[in-house]
């Protein structure tokens, strides 16, 4: 019952949010489809979700798990935190916290998840920045780069 309650209220938030990113108009042609392509494209798949989620059947047959429960929530205040520290670490710093923190929730073992989490913050900032020359913030990172 929760999970097709919650279902019903994201498929309704991504409705919103969906007129909200219909609106998005860039001052100059930049991109062949236009700033709203992408919010667009993210918007219809979670509302994809959500409607196989509310559809599903056998759901109501199936128990409340609290540890998977404990698990999503802390998954989300990761990406959470990672939203927030993203500009005042910079990108390197708060992916590889972020993929750390991650990997751990995820079973990881510790030596595994703190190399992996410093290379997927270093090699995707090289992706991004040099080979896709997308500005990335450097945050505390800047200074060992400037320098």
């Amino acid at each position: 019952m929760y999970v097709r309650l919650f279902a019903a209220s994201w498929l309704l938030f991504c409705a919103v949010l969906a007129v909200l990113a219909w609106g998005f108009q860039a001052p100059f042609a930049y991109d062949p489809v236009g700033p709203r392509a992408y919010p667009l494209l993210l918007l219809s798949l979670m509302a994809a979700g959500s409607l196989w989620l509310l559809f599903k059947p056998g759901l109501l047959e199936q128990k409340f798990n609290t540890r998977a429960a404990v698990r999503a929530t802390l998954c989300v205040l990761t990406l959470l935190a990672y939203a927030l520290l993203f500009e005042v670490l910079g990108f390197v710093i708060s992916t590889a916290l972020a993929a750390f923190a991650l990997g751990l929730l995820f079973t990881g073992r510790l030596i595994p998840c703190a190399i992996s989490g410093v290379l997927m913050g270093v090699l995707l900032y090289g992706l991004f920045d040099y080979l896709l020359d997308v500005p990335l913030p450097l945050g505390l990172f800047g200074a060992f780069v400037e320098s």
